[in-house]
This record gives C-alpha cells, structure tokens and sequence, in this order.
C-alpha cells in the first residue's frame, strides 16, 4: 500500500509541477491585487508542504517508522485541505468569468485535464496514504 501511495503521490506532484510552471509563467507571482485569484502564499504553501510531504513519505517508505507516516498524513491533510481552497478559487472565477476577459489571472490558464487528473490523483493519494498509515496490506 505504501508504494501504490508513493506512485500516485510522484504522480500527483507531477501534475502539480506542471499547474505551477503555467502559473509562474503567465505572472502568477506577480498576482498581488484584490478579487479572486490564487496568491503566491497560497500556491507556495500547497507546493512546499506537499513536497515536505512526499520526502517524509520517501523516508518513511524506506523506514517502516509508523511515526512518519502520520506526520506525512497530517501535512498532506493541510496540502489538500489548500488545494481544495485553490481548487474553488480556480472554479468560481472560470464560472463568473466574461467570454472575453482582459484581466486574465494566471491560474486560469490551467489546463482543465490536468487540473482534474492532479484532483483525482491527490485524493486517491490521501486515501492510500491514510490506509498504509493505518497498516492496511502491511
């Protein structure tokens, strides 16, 4: 279970990887004013939590230490608690937006596949992660 939990995460960053090239690359950092759009400490907390994640669930992979599972658990818990909140700030803006924008933000340049495969991999991912934390198919 810990390895089918240490694939989908690898994958899910993948994902992640490329929504936050497209994000950077289209000004995301420089995303400072009011109304809704994804700003750089949100983005970068998701990015740098769930990234401290991952190296504890490596380790834990490797250590069998029950220990850092759950810290692995706990912070992707916070990671997808703040995907679901930029997942809803992506939405409601791609809902309300004119058919033709000016004002364009960054993250709605997002490619839609992507942003519904990381979705589908993050949760599968926190499922796996919860079940090899509580020892299932050890």
């Amino acid at each position: 279970m810990e390895w089918a939990a240490l694939i989908t995460w690898l994958l899910t960053a993948g994902g992640g990887f490329v929504l936050l090239l497209v994000w950077v690359s289209r000004g995301g950092m420089r995303q400072t004013e009011s109304g809704s759009r994804i700003r750089p400490p949100l983005i970068l907390s998701h990015f740098l939590l769930a990234a401290a994640g991952l190296v504890l669930w490596i380790i834990y992979v490797f250590s069998d230490n029950d220990t850092l599972a759950w810290l692995a658990f706990a912070i992707l818990v916070v990671v997808a608690l703040l995907g679901w909140t930029m997942f809803a700030i992506w939405l409601r803006r791609r809902r309300t937006a004119e058919a033709v924008e000016t004002d364009r933000p960054a993250e709605q340049h997002f490619p839609v596949s992507v942003v519904a495969l990381h979705g589908v991999l993050a949760v599968t991912t926190v499922v796996l992660v919860f079940l090899a934390a509580v020892g299932v198919g050890s």
